[in-house]
């Protein structure tokens, strides 16, 4: 009796695991497949069409249309990853539409208080009058926290801003997205992906000042007084600078480094009517890996990608008549989806389990697999042997990529 008290306890354990919220195994931004269970597979993902750029060293990256919202490509599209300055994107997409643009704003110490040190700045100084249209230049141009922390402070703090960027994100349905700071500087816990960068991306370039702002090369930003000094957009495929040319068409949008992030960048170009966007997360080495990897993503979206047929698509803000994700959506693979790092803490609780996903279909089968082994030839142990086939079959579909549909193996 006391064996197979033990044993049932044991049992209980492995199924109470799959129950539960899977933290230890399937991250909670896993739980709800968006955009196509494809997505949620790691590697490659394309269909119908050959000539992937080779040398993607990128952890993730995505490519798509911008108007019908196809997703053409992806590498590893919800692996969440710092995201820098691209959640600026983000930040902009939530307060952008709050303040018109000749709205003008002094600056105190109180809006400059709590910028992290090592912060990209563009030089706002305390006791100078801005225009929020100068802001923005300098949120977009100069990647500036300083311009963002002005910004946000007029919306009503830090705080309020950040709980309404998680708001927007969440109406964007970016899940992936978890919001720490309004900058994108480095925070434990801070996190994206390629997808909801993508989705930033396009919904901002439907309003015509984000897209003029990202658009800009350069603009003349106060110095006090009478004076101005010139600052450049740092996007170096749209002013092509350190030894890069102009990329023909680019639109925008937005670029982020830091120490621990690495080189995000999130891009739009339109040629011949047809407007693609992609976003590179994390390219191995170099400081231009990040601007070369995404003109070669767009190079083969204008050429032989044409042909691509969709792998997934960008959904719909909810606010704006989207369907809301998991409704009728199979989440076949998340666990595929989880390659990336950082805690899944901070996200909403409303989130739904992922029913019948690989996650916890894995830890039901590693239960029933300890039971067989303590009650060979009893009832649980043929439960427990049909469990974990279905689990081993069920796996072997979902994580097998169509190796008609991929031009190179896997990665990550």
């Amino acid at each position: 009796m006391r064996d197979s008290s033990r044993l049932t306890r044991r049992a209980a354990l492995g199924l109470t695991a799959a129950a539960l919220p899977l933290s230890a195994a399937t991250p909670a931004h896993a739980t709800t497949i968006i955009g196509g269970d494809r997505l949620a597979r790691g590697g490659i993902q394309a269909r119908g069409t050959t000539g992937l750029p080779k040398k993607l060293t990128a952890r993730s990256w995505l490519i798509a249309d911008g108007e019908s919202g196809e997703v053409l490509a992806s590498f590893n599209a919800h692996r969440r990853l710092p995201p820098a300055s691209t959640l600026k994107m983000l930040f902009a997409d939530t307060v952008l539409e709050k303040f018109v643009r000749t709205e003008r704003h002094k600056v105190t110490d109180a809006d400059l208080a709590g910028i992290p040190s090592g912060s990209s700045l563009v030089g706002v100084k305390p006791g100078i009058t801005y225009t929020v249209e100068q802001l923005w230049q300098g949120v977009f141009l100069r990647s500036g926290n300083d311009a963002v922390h002005v910004l946000a402070h007029m919306n009503g703090g830090v705080a309020k801003t950040v709980a309404e960027m998680q708001a927007k994100a969440e109406d964007l349905q970016a899940l992936d997205t978890h919001v720490v700071s309004p900058d994108g500087f480095d925070h434990a816990g801070q996190l994206s992906s390629a997808y909801d960068l993508t989705l930033f991306a396009r919904h901002g370039l439907k309003n015509d000042d984000f897209r003029g702002y990202c658009a800009t090369r350069t603009a003349d930003f106060p110095a006090g007084g009478k004076k101005t000094f010139q600052i450049q957009n740092t996007d170096r495929l749209l002013t092509g600078a350190w030894g890069l040319g102009t990329y023909q068409g680019l639109i925008g949008v937005k670029n982020g480094y830091t120490s621990h992030a690495g080189n995000t960048f999130s891009g739009a170009a339109t040629r011949a009517g047809r407007t693609l966007l992609v976003t590179v997360m994390h390219p191995a080495a170099g400081s231009n890996a990040v601007y070369e990897e995404t003109a070669a993503l767009l190079d083969w979206g204008f050429g032989t990608g044409s042909s691509a047929q969709a792998v997934g698509t960008l959904v719909e803000p909810l606010s704006e008549g989207g369907a809301k994700a998991g409704a009728g959506a199979e989440a076949k693979s998340a666990g595929a989806a989880a390659g990336g790092s950082g805690s899944a803490s901070g996200r909403p609780s409303t989130w739904r389990l992922l029913e019948g996903g690989a996650g916890t279909v894995a830890l039901l089968g590693g239960g029933a697999w300890a039971l067989r082994r303590r009650r060979a030839g009893k009832n649980a142990e043929k439960t427990a042997a049909k469990t974990a086939r279905k689990a081993a079959g069920r796996h072997a579909r979902e994580t097998d990529v169509e190796k008609t549909d991929v031009e190179s193996a896997d990665r990550g």
